[in-house]
């Protein structure tokens, strides 16, 4: 008999996440059990949500109607992180995705963590760091849409592709996309949000190319003490690491996937860096080890 499935509760900030994302993000989240609960927030009434209206019937969503008590203000963040404590104490889901590019939900992405839930996030390049950081695992919606899948099951899939910093593809995605106001939409001036076509109201993101180059990950510091103290952390007495155990050992201390550097899979993206040796590529076996302890242990010793 087939062990049961992790049960996950999918909460979507619509105000702050694109509706045309939705397919890859519920094709993403699936890798990792059975969505249940699928709930999209906001205030229904405003025109600007009409992208979201028509995705609610195809992807079996849930609208939540949330009013904005205050002008220039929506409640929707507060409206989630209730729902959020009810189920988890009443449906009690093995995991969350939230879907946001806000930093308020810091606070109930780090108490849900707490109580033994997984939290797999997901926002535009411009969402702050704090709550990238306190999510299980996040990804960036620009590099969900031009990378691959990874392979696998959710539990191989999380160790292959692993998740840091925001990396050098999401910051350019940022960069080359408007910027919204303070407040990643929060604050929006009433005639723009209600008048606005709907052809302009949920803009296509922004795709571009996003595969970081060898030169610019050999350049990224902190990308690399990250690989190299998780490569150490997992590797036999010969100094070889088997990725899935490096994988592992990244999720436990960070947020990190390699797919938000524009690579399928975190053995792609620790040969595309030239800092380790690949061993067994293209099996289950893959394994790794850092270049430094190869040309130290092939140094003749000293008499």
């Amino acid at each position: 008999m087939p062990e049961p499935q992790p049960r996950i509760a999918l909460l979507i900030d619509a105000d702050n996440a694109p509706a045309e994302m939705i397919d890859e993000i519920l094709t993403e989240l699936s890798t990792f059990g059975v969505i249940d609960i699928r709930r999209a927030y906001g205030n229904w009434t405003k025109h600007s949500l009409s992208g979201w209206q028509r995705k609610l019937l195809d992807f079996a969503l849930r609208p939540m109607q949330q009013f904005d008590y205050s002008k220039h203000k929506n409640a929707t963040d507060m409206a989630m992180t209730v729902d959020a404590m009810e189920l988890l104490y009443t449906e009690r889901p093995d995991a969350f995705g939230i879907v946001s590019s806000d930093a308020d939900f810091t606070p109930l992405v780090m108490h849900l963590r707490s109580k033994g839930a997984a939290v797999y996030g997901f926002g535009m390049a411009q969402t702050p760091q704090p709550f990238v950081n306190a999510c299980s695992r996040f990804l960036y919606l620009e590099a969900l849409g031009e990378a691959a899948p990874a392979n696998g099951n959710g539990q191989d899939a999380a160790h292959e592709a692993g998740q840091a910093a925001v990396p050098p593809v999401a910051a350019s995605a940022a960069a080359a996309a408007p910027q919204p106001p303070n407040g990643a939409g929060k604050e929006r001036a009433p005639a723009q949000a209600e008048q606005a076509p709907a052809s302009l109201s949920a803009p296509e993101p922004q795709r571009p190319c996003l595969r970081v180059p060898s030169q610019e990950l050999r350049q990224d510091t902190r990308l690399l003490n990250m690989l190299r103290s998780a490569v150490n952390a997992t590797q036999d007495e010969s100094g070889w690491a088997h990725v899935g155990a490096v994988g592992a050992q990244i999720g436990n201390k960070a947020s990190f996937d390699a797919r938000n550097y524009g690579y399928a899979t975190l053995t792609k993206l620790l040969a595309a860096t030239q800092a380790f040796e690949m061993r067994d590529e293209g099996t289950s076996r893959v394994a790794v080890r850092d270049k430094r302890l190869a040309k130290a242990q092939s140094r003749p010793s000293g008499n």
